[in-house]
């Protein structure tokens, strides 16, 4: 089975070496953003970043942002080397590593969207991706891992729905007509899935390599956007900043 740590930190040094980043004293800031700095005011307050249990990371390079969405969060200091030299042990590492990643790429203009969208974007990122997945996954039976609610909203009504959260708060609730299920079911789902739809702080909690290499996937959310641009992997984030 692939480390995709490992990998990512192999493409990583190799580009970072490339630009002559890892010689720089360079350094990268993560902190934790508020509930308002991340998302806004928006008029729903069912957004899993609203319950306070997890937040973005925000990691600035250059001028440059990048984000991670995770539960363990705090500030650090550091190269750009220290950073691939963490040993990826917990979630914390793990958001740091990825948000200095995106910063990075967004300062090299690889990725666009790597900040979180805000006040009504979330409304509308739930409703663009339906057509989204229409024309290009049409008819898929979609296990959805993360609970995104304005995304579960819209995608209910089309039917052909699991949704899959880690947060015991969730699990068992009806929402919008479907019931949420725990990760013990990730198997089960898989199987039964033609697409699965993936948040990206799957990277960052380190849920990620079970869903990998088994059926199509998108992946949504600013977490995954370096990533997804360095392993060619399917995003969806239309409202990111």
């Amino acid at each position: 089975m692939m480390d995709i740590y490992k990998e990512l930190k192999d493409r990583v040094s190799d580009l970072w070496k490339a630009e002559g980043f890892l010689t720089e004293e360079i350094e990268i800031r993560a902190k934790a953003l508020s509930t308002k700095e991340a998302i806004g005011t928006p008029e729903q307050q069912d957004f899993p970043i609203q319950k306070g249990k997890e937040k973005l990371m925000q990691a600035t390079f250059r001028g440059a942002l990048g984000q991670a969405f995770t539960d363990m969060y705090g500030n650090y200091n550091g190269t750009l080397e220290e950073v691939l030299n963490l040993p990826m042990e917990n979630n914390r590492q793990r958001a740091v590593f990825v948000a200095s990643l995106n910063a990075v790429q967004r300062y090299l203009r690889r990725i666009e969207g790597s900040v979180h969208c805000r006040d009504e974007a979330p409304v509308q990122c739930g409703k663009a991706l339906v057509p989204y997945l229409a024309e290009k996954h049409e008819g898929a039976r979609i296990a959805q891992f993360g609970f995104q609610p304005r995304m579960v909203e819209n995608l209910a009504k089309r039917g052909n729905l699991r949704v899959l959260d880690m947060d015991p708060d969730n699990v068992g609730q009806d929402k919008f007509g479907v019931i949420i299920e725990s990760a013990e079911n990730t198997e089960d789902a898989v199987e039964w899935a033609d697409l699965l739809l993936v948040t990206g702080t799957t990277l960052a909690n380190d849920t990620i390599t079970p869903l990998l290499g088994k059926k199509n996937i998108v992946f949504y959310g600013t977490t995954i956007a370096g990533a997804a641009h360095l392993m060619g992997w399917e995003r969806f984030c239309p409202c990111s900043l």
